[in-house]
């Protein structure tokens, strides 16, 4: 079944029997801004067999229509079509991102004392990245709230190490479902010359070390703007909410990314970080992805499309509280 209002629509399944691979590869073509999406690459919040899931996106998407502004962390290249097509759907749209970008136009501030990470950071990292040759490390992490099993924790281990490329691997102590996160010690043993493991990081600063060379994520937001700000190209895993569109179009639109399939095998993961650290689409990927990292920085710099909108978003709130 289908529920729709004037803003979006969502598919209410009888039981989650109905997502198979087959039925997930239909193509959906009446959605404004991006036809012929795939049913797959549908936010997971929007592919549901929960009715109260379904009431509470449209509950949401109806008070948006109410706002005086939508502030999207996001710039308008990058996105055109699809705002474009939200533009006359919602109250006026303000893109502003990379929002990591514009904050660094304003040095003399307070904003840099605001963060988003949920862990403690480890600053050694930095310093183990400093021993490492440009381009030649992997950077892994699945973000602050994503869990695994632990066979896929030994997927993505195995992978890694028979790639033979360096890697920096971020392991939440609640990474692993139900269980700690540990590595047996036959791959800590063959990886600790070419490998660190940490429970967290800073990551823009990480992201942006000459030793980076791919990005191997989970697609939430955050990390594929960081990813942007870096020009650092993508292995994709997506895993719920917004991801799987995220991952969509980054391998698809924006060309800076490869996908993990949902059932990663350790194979096919030392096979796309193979092509990414050192194939020939890696490096088209890599290129593109320092294209996306010039467009980042010209549109929050004064004069950019991005600094341009928060000086008029500033503007009408000033305006509404003095009017």
């Amino acid at each position: 079944m289908v529920f729709t209002s004037t803003y979006t629509a969502c598919f209410l399944f009888a039981d989650v029997s109905y997502l198979t691979n087959e039925f997930l590869e239909t193509a959906i073509e009446w959605i404004p801004g991006k036809e012929n999406i795939r049913l797959r690459d549908l936010p997971s919040l929007v592919t549901t067999a929960d009715v109260d899931e379904i009431n509470l996106i449209i509950t949401l998407i109806e008070r948006t229509s109410r706002a005086s502004a939508v502030i999207f962390n996001t710039f308008e290249s990058f996105e055109r079509d699809v705002l474009d097509a939200l533009s006359t759907m919602f109250p006026p749209i303000y893109t502003l991102g990379p929002l990591q970008l514009l904050v660094d136009q304003f040095p003399n501030g307070n904003l840099k004392n605001f963060g988003s990470n949920l862990w403690k950071e480890e600053p050694g990292c930095i310093e183990w990245l400093d021993s490492k040759e440009p381009n030649s490390v992997v950077y892994v992490n699945f973000g602050s709230i994503t869990v695994i099993t632990p066979q896929q924790m030994m997927e993505f281990a195995w992978g890694l190490a028979n790639s033979n490329k360096p890697f920096l691997w971020i392991i939440r102590p609640d990474l692993v479902e139900g269980e700690s996160a540990m590595l047996p010690s036959e791959f800590v043993s063959e990886t600790k010359k070419r490998g660190m493991l940490a429970n967290w990081c800073p990551q823009e600063l990480v992201l942006k070390h000459p030793s980076i060379g791919g990005f191997l994520c989970h697609m939430g937001w955050n990390s594929t703007m960081d990813s942007i700000c870096a020009g650092v190209p993508l292995i994709c895993w997506p895993f719920f909410a917004d991801q799987q569109t995220n991952c969509m179009f980054a391998c698809t639109e924006w060309g800076i990314g490869l996908q993990i399939d949902n059932n990663v095998k350790r194979d096919e993961v030392e096979k796309l970080v193979r092509e990414l650290m050192e194939g020939e689409k890696g490096k088209d990927m890599k290129r593109k992805a320092m294209e996306w990292k010039t467009k980042a920085e010209e549109v929050t710099r004064p004069g950019g499309s991005s600094f341009g909108n928060l000086e008029a978003l500033v503007k009408v709130l000033a305006c509404k509280q003095t009017c």
